[in-house]
């Protein structure tokens, strides 16, 4: 019994140092949550697009070199948690897969984009969706959003032997929808039904007079054409009948 306790007892920090490494557990988390720009900026939202503030000066103390590439993770809000960083650079996500996988890697920079004390650079941001060129299948494209979200985004830092760090998941973004035609309130519709009907009759009526006036000036250029022609067949005379009998007689 006291042997199998001594195995039991060695056995346990063996087995807790093997459940704690575990692929993606080993990234340093920085308290950093992606947000989209506090002043006003226009077209911060769009159907297709959105703007969030460039995460300036959180990867300065993350064991990077400045060439190591800093993803920004696209998600769908209801896949966001079971994302799974890659384990290489070339395994990065494209926006092919988004339907499938729920998430994909855009936006590729470095540590050296995202240099903080810049007091007069003025905003600096990132617009998510903005590139309508790109290649889906290829990585980094960073191609408009399918639809109005939500979302979630965060930035993940790589070197060549896998993932180093990773910020904090934003809150949910909602990209703007199409607007949709509201009809006016049930009392003006009903009155613009009326007018339509009032003048719907009108019309009826107006084209019924031009026609009756059409008809009747047909009929009367008729009748005066044929009280003409028989004016013109009673007034004619014939000149040559009457002079045939004093011909005769000579």
């Amino acid at each position: 019994m006291g042997l199998h306790r001594k195995q039991s007892v060695l056995l346990l920090p063996l087995l807790l140092l093997v459940t704690c490494v575990q692929p993606g557990t080993g990234l340093e988390s920085i308290k950093y949550v992606p947000q989209l720009p506090s002043a006003t900026l226009e077209g911060k939202l769009t159907q297709s697009t959105f703007t969030l503030e460039q995460p300036l000066g959180q990867f300065e103390n993350v064991n990077l070199s400045d060439p190591d590439p800093i993803w920004l993770v696209v998600a769908h809000s209801n896949t966001a948690q079971s994302f799974t960083a890659p384990r290489k650079v070339e395994d990065a996500h494209a926006p092919a897969n988004f339907d499938r996988n729920g998430y994909y890697l855009t936006l590729r920079a470095s540590r050296v984009h995202y240099k903080g004390g810049h007091p007069d650079s003025g905003l600096r941001v990132l617009r998510v969706g903005n590139d309508n060129n790109c290649s889906l299948e290829s990585q980094g494209c960073n191609s408009p959003l399918p639809g109005a979200g939500p979302y979630r985004v965060k930035f993940l830092a790589m070197n060549a032997k896998g993932p180093v760090a990773e910020t904090m998941w934003s809150k949910e973004i909602y990209l703007q929808q199409a607007q949709t035609f509201r009809g006016a309130p049930g009392s003006q519709s009903e009155g613009t039904v009326v007018i339509i009907a009032f003048l719907s009759i009108l019309l009826a009526i107006l084209l019924a007079v031009f026609l009756v006036l059409v008809i009747s000036a047909c009929c009367s250029s008729t009748s005066a054409s044929s009280l003409e022609e028989q004016v013109r067949m009673r007034r004619y005379h014939t000149h040559h009948v009457g002079s045939l009998p004093a011909e005769r007689s000579s």
